[in-house]
C-alpha cells in the first residue's frame, strides 16, 4: 500500500506523459459526444412529447445513476481491467445514441423509449467516469496526478462548451438523424486505443490486495466506514457532497430567472455572457494553474480555502442586480469551482488505499455527481416557493458552512 499524502511537494504538468496526452484527447472527443447527444436528443424529444416532465427525468437519470452505482463500479475497477470498464461504457454510449437514431429513422419514438435511452446513458456515464479516475492514476502516477485531473476538469468544461455548439451545428448541416449516427464516431477513439493501451492495474499484473465481493449497498456502507479512518478523503468526499446536494448546477438552470432579474432576459449575447461566465472561469483556472506553475498548493486547507470562497461568491451572485457586476462574480465563481473541485478529487486520489481505491473513488463520485440528483430540489423547488435569489442565497450559505466546519477540524486536527 502507497503512503498516504495530504499534498504534493512538486507537481508537474501530466502534458509530458505521452500515454496521458492520448487519453486527454480521446477523453475529450467523449465527453463533447456526449454534449452533442444531450443537445440532439433532447432537442427531437422536445418537439415530439413537449414534455416538462421528460425534461426533469432528463435530469434525473442523468444523475441518479451516479448516487446508486458508483460504488459497485468503483468495486469492479478494484476487481477488473478499468479499460474493459470504460469500453463498456463507451459501447452503451454508442448503443444509445444508434438507439435514437433508430427511432428517428422509423417516426416510432415513444416517450418510454426515450426514458430507457436517457438511463442507459446514464448508466454509461457512471462506467466511463469512475473508471476513468481509476485508469487515470496508473497512467500519470502521484507525481504528475494534481495536473492530470485539472485538465480533465478544464477538457470536461470545454467539452461543455463546444459540445452543443458542434451539436447545433450538426443538426442543421445534417439534421438531427444523421447527426446522432455521425456522434457515434466521436466515441470510437477512447475505445480503440484502449484495445491495447499499455495502463491499468491488470495490464501490469499487480493486484492491491484482497479482492472483496461486490456487494451493491452494503459495498456503499463498509466503504464510508473505511473513509472514515482517512481524515482528508473523508473530509474531500464531505466537501464535494455538500456541494452537490445544495448547489451542484442547478442555479444554471435557473439562468433564465436570474437575467430577467438583470435585465437581459432576452436571447442574446448578453444573455450567452451570462450563462457562459463560470465555464470561462473556470476554462481561465484549469490554464492558468497548468501554465503559471503551483501558486495554489495541492492540500487539505487549500482546497477547503477555495471552496469557501466559491460559496460566498454564489451568496453574493444570489443578491447582485447589476448585471457587469454579476458577470464578474460568475466568472470569480468558475474559476474557484474548479480550482477546488480539480483539487478535492486529486487529494482523493492520492490518499485512497491501494487496496480499496476503486470503492473510495466510486465513493466520491457518489458524492461529487451522484449528490446532484438532490441539488435541483435545494435551489429549484425551494426556489419556486419563495424566490430564485432567496433559494440560491440559503443554498450556498449552508454550503459555506459546512466548508466553514471542515476547515475548522482541519485546523484542529493540525493538517
Amino acid at each position: 500500500m502507497s503512503p498516504p499524502a495530504t499534498s504534493t511537494p512538486a507537481e508537474s504538468s501530466a502534458l509530458r506523459v505521452p500515454g496521458y496526452r492520448t487519453f486527454l484527447l480521446t477523453f475529450m472527443l467523449a465527453m463533447m459526444a456526449d454534449n452533442i447527444e444531450h443537445v440532439i436528443s433532447y432537442w427531437v424529444a422536445f418537439q415530439k412529447f413537449h414534455s416538462a416532465a421528460l425534461g426533469g427525468f432528463a435530469v434525473v437519470s442523468h444523475w441518479l445513476p451516479f448516487l446508486v452505482f458508483s460504488v459497485p463500479v468503483g468495486a469492479l475497477n478494484d476487481r477488473f481491467d478499468s479499460r474493459r470498464l470504460i469500453q463498456v461504457g463507451m459501447v452503451l454510449f454508442i448503443t444509445a445514441s444508434v438507439g435514437w437514431g433508430y427511432f428517428f429513422v422509423t417516426d416510432s419514438l415513444r416517450m418510454w423509449h426515450a426514458m430507457v435511452l436517457l438511463t442507459l446513458h446514464g448508466c454509461a456515464g457512471v462506467l466511463w467516469g469512475t473508471s476513468s479516475q481509476m485508469l487515470l492514476y496508473d497512467i500519470v502516477g502521484p507525481s504528475y496526478l494534481p495536473s492530470a485531473v485539472r485538465l480533465n476538469a478544464t477538457v470536461r468544461y470545454l467539452g461543455m462548451l463546444v459540445g452543443p455548439g458542434v451539436g447545433s451545428l450538426i443538426m442543421r448541416t445534417l439534421g438531427p438523424t444523421q447527426g446522432i449516427f455521425l456522434n457515434t464516431l466521436f466515441y470510437l477513439p477512447l475505445l480503440l486505443w484502449l484495445v491495447s493501451a499499455p495502463y491499468g492495474r491488470h495490464f501490469r499484473g499487480l493486484t492491491a490486495g484482497p479482492r472483496r465481493v461486490v456487494r451493491g449497498f452494503i459495498d456503499i456502507l463498509h466503504t464510508i466506514r473505511d473513509v472514515r479512518e482517512l481524515p482528508v478523503v473523508a473530509a474531500m468526499v464531505l466537501l464535494a457532497g455538500a456541494a452537490s446536494f445544495f448547489v451542484g448546477n442547478s442555479y444554471q438552470a435557473q439562468m433564465p430567472g436570474f437575467a430577467q432579474d438583470l435585465g437581459h432576459g432576452d436571447p442574446g449575447l448578453t444573455y450567452t455572457l451570462l450563462l457562459g461566465a463560470d465555464a470561462a472561469g473556470a476554462l481561465l483556472a484549469g490554464i492558468l494553474l497548468e501554465t503559471r506553475g503551483t501558486f495554489l498548493r495541492t492540500a487539505p486547507k487549500t482546497a477547503l480555502r477555495l471552496a469557501f470562497l466559491w460559496g460566498c461568491a454564489l451568496f453574493t451572485f444570489a443578491f447582485i442586480r447589476w448585471y457587469p457586476a454579476a458577470i464578474l462574480v460568475l466568472f470569480l465563481a468558475g474559476f474557484l469551482e474548479l480550482s477546488f473541485s480539480s483539487m478535492t478529487q486529486a487529494l482523493v486520489q492520492l490518499n485512497a488505499p491501494d487496496t480499496i481505491r476503486g470503492r473510495v473513488l466510486g465513493l466520491f463520485s457518489m458524492s461529487s455527481l451522484g449528490l446532484r440528483t438532490f441539488s435541483g430540489v435545494t435551489v429549484g423547488l425551494v426556489g419556486s416557493v419563495t424566490n430564485i435569489h432567496a433559494s440560491l442565497a440559503v443554498s450556498a450559505l449552508a454550503f459555506v458552512m459546512v466548508a466553514s466546519l471542515l476547515l475548522y477540524r482541519q485546523r484542529q486536527q493540525g493538517a
